[in-house]
């Protein structure tokens, strides 16, 4: 099945695009009370200045909080937005001098890009401009690294921070900060929050907005008792409900069908995990 034929899938079923997509996006945000907890703490940690962290297993919507947040981002702050951390620390001090600036930097050593942003940091803050770091995927960070970052969100006036550091990750951004080298930096987190799996209300009204969002007259729907089906099997992590729904609409498509059966979302599992 090509594009075109999957457009066509969900225009016949009454969807204007497809609504279990996997990609991060912001139309689809789901403000789950702990989705805007999340978001409400990034935010405080943002205009604090303080160190702040987001953890949450894989599929739980880490990223999406993220983007959000990045579209819709608190007045006179610009972000530096590192989605792939997994590089030395002179390349992350250039990428996030190329993030603040829209350039690259000509030298790469760490003391010149250190001391360009250093200067970059006080020339914002003297116009009124913040400088948040937000680290996607940051438990791919190395100890140096992270040590590094801390010693770069030292920078700070007599008043106030000049950078402010968000670190996003899973739980293992957790126990690397809990060595005894890293303490200096996992002292100095303020602000922190974990993202859990949905529970079986969150999950079933998760895929409603979902459907919702994509199609707000179509009479395609999930039964109570599915939804609940695609809670147990799903574990409620939002990327493995995206993954059962996509396979359940194709199976109902596929039959001529605009409702979701106990059997298609038992399928679609067994076809994810190559199960029988």
């Amino acid at each position: 099945m090509d594009e075109d034929d999957l457009n066509v899938c969900y225009e016949q079923l009454g969807f204007t695009e497809a609504p279990f997509r996997m990609t991060p996006d912001t139309d689809y945000f789901f403000p789950s009370p702990q989705h805007l907890q999340a978001l409400e703490h990034l935010q405080f940690g943002i205009a604090s200045g303080e160190l702040t962290m987001l953890t949450g297993e894989v599929g739980v919507g880490k990223t999406l909080v993220c983007r959000y947040l990045l579209r819709h981002p608190p007045q006179g702050v610009r972000f530096a937005y590192l989605l792939n951390p997994d590089q030395s620390y002179a390349d992350l001090l250039g990428s996030i001098y190329s993030d603040l600036t829209g350039q690259v930097h000509q030298d790469r050593s760490i003391g010149a890009l250190q001391r360009s942003l250093s200067s970059l940091l006080l020339q914002l803050a003297g116009q009124g401009e913040r400088v948040a770091v937000l680290v996607d995927e940051a438990h791919r960070l190395s100890g140096k690294v992270l040590e590094g970052l801390r010693l770069l969100s030292n920078l700070d006036t007599e008043k106030e921070k000049l950078m402010c550091l968000v670190l996003v990750g899973q739980p293992e951004l957790e126990r690397t900060l809990s060595h005894r080298a890293l303490r200096p930096l996992a002292q100095r987190i303020s602000t922190r929050f974990r993202l859990e799996p949905f529970d079986c209300w969150e999950t079933m009204d998760y895929i409603r907005h979902r459907l919702m969002v994509t199609g707000a007259g179509t009479r395609f729907q999930f039964s109570p008792r599915v939804l609940m089906l695609t809670h147990y099997l799903s574990g409620g992590v939002p990327r493995r409900i995206n993954q059962l729904c996509q396979r359940a609409l194709f199976a109902a498509y596929a039959g001529g069908r605009f409702k979701v059966s106990a059997r298609m979302v038992l399928r679609a599992k067994r076809e994810i995990t190559g199960l029988t």
